[in-house]
């Protein structure tokens, strides 16, 4: 979730037509909080890898989970979990017609009966970042050679990371997973991304 990524979105000449249509959603209702479109590029190229199941935390008005329905392939169902009702059947509106979308009200946790996913995209929950929010266990919800994506970071400047001036442990759990290759890849100035793949051992 970026604070500002709904509006980021307004120089962008070109969208994917659903795309378009989760941001008229999230303009409508006044929510600001929505992926950046770089963000939402990474998750089209990366849906495009996906084979079977695409999962996704924090829904919010669904313009992260309409580029990665964007880039996904025939035949792909993807998940969604959003714990506000209110956004979460708004955002069911938006994919009325797509029949592989699912969006589900609740806990992230939900997401789990329904992996294990080609794709997670965490962004509402199973990241680690915030006290009571335990880091969602990979080895559980992503296939052999699946791929994490844990965004909304702010690019690290050396190492270790630091978040607040002390190491970003949410950060580094994800960099040095034991059952992940993950790297952070920074998409702006102000934004990174990590990115990992779970091993096939």
């Amino acid at each position: 979730m970026a604070l500002a990524g709904t509006d980021a979105h307004t120089a962008e000449p070109r969208l994917p037509p659903l795309v378009r249509t989760a941001l008229s959603a999230a303009r409508a209702r006044g929510f600001p909080h929505s992926c950046r479109p770089e963000q939402g590029r990474l998750l089209y190229a990366l849906a495009g890898g996906a084979r079977l199941r695409i999962g996704e935390t924090g829904t919010g008005l669904g313009v992260g989970l309409a580029w990665l329905a964007s880039g996904a392939s025939a035949g792909m169902r993807l998940y969604s979990v959003e714990r506000d009702p209110e956004r979460a059947r708004c955002a069911a509106e938006v994919f009325a017609g797509r029949p592989e979308v699912t969006v589900l009200t609740g806990d992230w946790r939900r997401i789990e009966e329904y992996g294990p996913f080609d794709l997670l995209v965490l962004d509402g929950g199973g990241q680690g970042k915030a006290p009571g929010d335990p880091p969602a266990d990979v080895q559980r919800l992503l296939v052999p050679g699946g791929t994490v994506v844990v965004d909304d970071f702010t690019p690290a400047a050396g190492r270790p990371p630091l978040h607040e001036g002390v190491p970003d442990r949410a950060r580094l759990h994800w960099l040095e997973h034991p059952a992940l290759r993950a790297v952070e890849l920074r998409l702006a100035a102000d934004l990174s991304t990590v990115v990992g793949t779970r091993l096939l051992v």
